[in-house]
């Protein structure tokens, strides 16, 4: 196992370097210019240096090798300064963004507990709530119950989150007044009663996102019971008088949970995209709200540093999920 570890982690450098030279070339075939938001009154020389400071008169691959050593190099070296109070970049340059006149990572950081607010709890909450829908459909199949999940899953897994995001809006902020349509990223909460505020307003954001983990993972979960309930192995716990609920829990979940973990895992990532157009919505001021402003800014240094940041996920997502695959399922030896 540690083998095929390694041999992953040192597969995903070139995958992860093919990602950044098709992002950097993608960004830069783009159209836009980051000196069109500055006034018209500024003359063309003051323009022309503002480029060559923000680096656009230098070719293209120095850009691009500038920025792989700022951020493999330069910026792990700021995260080790900040958490053991050496000096290894000072001095260094670091990737700017253009809108926000400030290192990149440093915005990141400050947007990051927001998004994994939302996120976090909205992953977490839709597997809750999948696996045991799940499990029951399988469990009771053709039923009433499992025609409405069925129904309902589809629903929820085919409808974007920027058409439930204003849905909800409209339904639970403005005609029942019951949660905040707008998320208030400064509050802080200090006692019970700011804790309630703060559930409060993650409550519509945290459902438009667990909708689609929710819908997903059930019909998985579903899928994999039915595909184990028809087995052999069951058959015969059945026949040895063992309990339908130690049947279904002890043999059957168990083996179902095989593929259904490696999909959580995959999903981690997907779940990242769906809040970039949900903080939009709700206006919470995460990173998925960063990317968007970086986007309409022409921000592209924002824009490219994000962006990789999520192809990471993705890659590092897929290590874990075949890693999972193998630890759950005996049959499988990575040799």
């Amino acid at each position: 196992m540690l083998t095929y570890i390694t041999r992953r982690l040192v597969l995903s450098v070139p995958t992860l370097l093919l990602i950044a030279l098709i992002i950097f070339l993608l960004l830069e075939l783009a159209p836009g210019d980051p000196m069109a938001q500055m006034p018209l009154t500024i003359s063309a020389e003051v323009r022309e240096q503002m480029r060559q400071a923000l680096g656009l008169g230098e070719p293209a691959p120095i850009r691009f090798w500038n920025w792989l050593v700022q951020f493999f190099w330069i910026e792990p070296q700021v995260m080790i300064d900040n958490l053991f109070g050496t000096s290894l970049a000072e001095g260094k340059p670091r990737i700017i963004s253009w809108q926000h006149h400030a290192p990149v990572m440093d915005i990141i950081w400050q947007r990051l507990p927001q998004t994994l607010w939302v996120v976090g709890s909205a992953y977490i909450l839709g597997i809750l709530i999948a696996l045991p829908i799940g499990i029951y459909q399988a469990y009771r199949q053709y039923s009433v119950f499992d025609q409405a999940g069925t129904f309902v899953t589809l629903v929820g897994y085919s409808i974007p989150p920027f058409f439930t995001g204003p849905l909800l809006i409209v339904l639970f902020s403005v005609q029942l007044g019951w949660f905040p349509f707008v998320y208030d990223t400064t509050h802080q909460v200090s006692d019970w009663e700011s804790f309630t505020f703060q559930v409060k307003q993650m409550i519509l954001p945290v459902m438009v996102l667990s909708l689609q983990t929710t819908a997903q993972i059930s019909r998985y979960m579903r899928a994999s019971m039915l595909d184990n309930l028809d087995q052999d192995y069951v058959r015969t716990a059945r026949a040895k008088g063992l309990s339908e609920a130690r049947v279904v829990i002890s043999h059957v979940l168990r083996n179902s949970m095989i593929p259904v973990v490696t999909v959580i895992a995959l999903g981690m990532p997907a779940i990242f995209g769906g809040a970039i157009i949900t903080e939009k919505v709700f206006g919470v001021n995460g990173i998925g709200a960063q990317l968007i402003g970086a986007i309409q800014a022409n921000d592209l240094p924002t824009v490219q540093t994000l962006t990789f940041i999520f192809a990471v996920l993705i890659v590092f997502a897929n290590i874990v999920a075949d890693i999972l695959y193998g630890v759950l399922d005996p049959r499988i030896r990575y040799d």
